[in-house]
């Protein structure tokens, strides 16, 4: 992966919004940061080579830009997951978390476990909450996915949700579905190759082939 910066700038990067924004032991999570870097910059990798944004590629090879909003999004949540899961450190993760929230105003909580491969485009004012996600999971500005009376919704693969939409409670998305502007979706079930608007329990749903949602889908290398 070719990186606009180098890891060692990047690392730079990160600490100074650290400390800046925050604080930043240089003795005690300087290190758990630059090993997590690493990791989130592994992840990153997987995730974007399977993506279509123009902006993730340069001559064929995947492109990392700290500069790019929404990739800078992503790997900040991977950062603070991996800072979490494997460094085990909850302090310094929610720092990052925090740090995503200041700079790109999207809401990913670090023990959210969003799926290997994912994309964001404009996620200002999105609210990710802890549903069980699958691959190719794709969402926009304000969109909420979040909890009633404590039960989550379970995300299928190959769901886009697009701006002010909204997933909540014990709501099942098939796979290959697409969630409409401002669509409210609350403990109900939308089927596999559907598309969804409306606001519950008034919902509506199209079913199509899938093929409508897999041939020449602009966002996802399948």
């Amino acid at each position: 992966m070719f990186q606009l910066i180098s890891k060692k700038e990047l690392i730079d990067l990160t600490s100074r919004q650290i400390k800046n924004l925050f604080t930043l032991d240089r003795k005690k999570e300087l290190k758990l940061l630059k090993n997590g870097i690493i990791r989130a910059l592994e992840r990153c990798e997987y995730c974007f080579s399977s993506c279509k944004n123009k902006y993730y590629f340069k001559g064929g090879n995947i492109v990392f830009n700290p500069f790019h909003s929404g990739q800078y999004s992503i790997f900040l949540y991977y950062l603070s997951n991996v800072l979490y899961k494997e460094s085990k450190n909850s302090v310094l993760a929610d720092k990052v978390y925090y740090l995503n929230k200041v700079m790109n105003s999207v809401d990913i909580y670090y023990e959210v476990e969003l799926p290997d491969i994912f994309d964001l485009d404009h996620p200002m004012g999105s609210v990710m909450g802890r549903a069980r996600y699958s691959n190719y999971f794709y969402f926009t500005q304000h969109c909420t996915i979040g909890n009633n009376k404590g039960i989550y919704p379970v995300i299928g693969e190959n769901v886009i949700m697009y701006a002010g939409a909204s997933i909540i409670g014990d709501s099942q998305i098939g796979d290959n579905c697409s969630i409409s502007a401002r669509t409210f979706i609350k403990d109900q079930e939308v089927p596999d190759n559907s598309i969804a608007f409306g606001i519950s329990p008034n919902l509506k749903i199209v079913t199509k082939d899938e093929l409508y949602f897999r041939r020449d889908n602009k966002k996802w290398k399948f």
